[in-house]
């Protein structure tokens, strides 16, 4: 069993930055994919990007030169940096990782931009 818990989300003016964390309820040392999805109002679940175990990252277009995902052992964190931001960034930002057979997925943080 595996726990994923989002955090960071806000409100933020466009053009600000922040960043969003998935904390893993264990060691993530054994996690070879964590992904982060959004999904903005209206909208179905799309994914952003994903980084390997061996630290590998892959960017949606949009996301590209924008966004940064990282991990951190020491924490069992994921992070996901969110700079330049626009107002089509509004969404619900979520971490998911299939481990030991099943798929996880974090309970989502809400990201609103303001123009």
């Amino acid at each position: 069993q595996v726990q994923l818990v989002e955090s960071g989300g806000g409100l933020v003016q466009a053009g600000g930055s922040l960043s969003l964390s998935c904390a893993v309820s264990r060691s993530i040392v054994s996690i070879t994919l964590m992904s982060w999805y959004r999904q903005a109002p209206g909208k179905q679940r799309e994914w952003v990007a994903g980084i390997t175990s061996s630290d590998n990252t892959n960017y949606a277009d949009s996301a590209k030169g924008r966004f940064t995902i990282t991990r951190d052992h020491d924490k069992n964190t994921f992070y996901h940096q969110m700079n330049s931001i626009k107002a089509e960034h509004t969404a619900v930002y979520y971490c998911r990782t299939p481990t030991g057979g099943r798929l996880y997925w974090g309970q989502g943080t809400q990201v609103t931009v303001s123009s």
